[in-house]
C-alpha cells in the first residue's frame, strides 16, 4: 500500500517494465501480466467501481512493524461499526473514495519487514484465485512490486487477509529523496478474481518528518 532527484524513464525498475504510453489502455486487456509491466503510477483507474460484482468491502486495515520478538502499531483504520451500506459500486461517485494518503514519517524506511492485515467482506458469489499485486513507485521509478493470492474465499464471510513485506534496501541518496519529496512516492493496488480485475486503489505517502 521505496538515483537521485529528476530520475525519468525505467532507469533501475525491473526487466521487462515499459513506460504505460507504450500501452494504449482501450488495446489491451487488463491482465496481472499486464499491470506487472508497468513501470509508473497509472494516471487512471483502470477499471470501474462497478467491476466489484463479488462485493468485496474492505472493514478494516491494521500496517505494523514486525521485530525479531515483538511488532509495534504503525496504523489503523477501520469502518464505522454501524455502516453498513457495503462497497462502492457506483460509478458516478467521485473515484476519491479509491484513493488514500498515508504519512508514515522518516522511521518507517528503516523497518526491514512490515505486515499487514487486511480485513474484509465477500457478497453472494465464492472468490477464486483472489489475486492482490501492488506496486510501489518513487516518481516514476518502479521500487518494489507484490504479489499475493488467496486461493479460494467463501461467500458471505468476514475474512482477515494477512501479509508480510520484506521492504527493498535503499541508497542513502534513494531514501533522502523519497523523504524530501512528500506525496512523490505512490502505489497502485489491483485485485483480481481468476485473473479479471474487479478493484483498484491508489496511495500517496509522506516520509517527511
Amino acid at each position: 500500500w521505496l538515483k537521485p532527484f529528476w530520475l525519468t524513464g525505467c532507469a533501475g525498475a525491473s526487466p521487462g517494465c515499459r513506460p504505460l504510453s507504450q500501452f494504449p489502455l482501450e488495446a489491451m486487456a487488463i491482465t496481472p501480466d499486464y499491470v506487472n509491466s508497468f513501470c509508473q503510477p497509472t494516471d487512471q483507474f483502470l477499471c470501474p467501481k462497478s467491476h466489484n460484482v463479488y462485493k468485496i468491502d474492505f472493514t478494516g486495515f491494521k500496517i505494523r512493524a514486525v521485530h525479531d520478538q515483538s511488532e509495534s502499531l504503525l496504523f489503523e483504520i477501520r469502518k464505522d461499526a454501524d455502516d453498513d451500506e457495503g462497497p462502492c459500486l457506483d460509478d458516478s461517485i467521485d473515484d476519491s473514495v479509491r484513493s488514500i494518503r498515508y504519512h508514515f514519517g522518516p522511521t518507517f524506511l528503516e523497518y526491514p519487514t512490515i505486515g499487514t492485515s487486511l480485513e474484509f467482506t465477500v457478497g453472494e458469489y465464492p472468490l477464486h484465485n483472489f489475486r492482490m499485486i501492488e506496486r510501489h513507485y518513487f516518481r516514476d521509478i518502479l521500487i518494489k512490486s507484490y504479489d499475493f493470492t488467496l486461493p479460494f474465499v467463501i461467500p458471505n464471510t468476514s475474512n482477515t487477509w494477512e501479509v508480510i513485506y520484506t521492504m527493498p534496501e535503499l541508497d542513502p541518496m534513494v531514501k533522502q529523496s523519497i523523504i524530501s519529496c512528500p506525496w512523490e512516492t505512490k502505489s497502485d493496488s489491483f485485485y483480481f478474481v481468476n485473473d479479471q480485475l474487479v478493484m483498484h486503489n491508489k496511495a500517496e505517502y509522506n516520509y517527511s518528518p
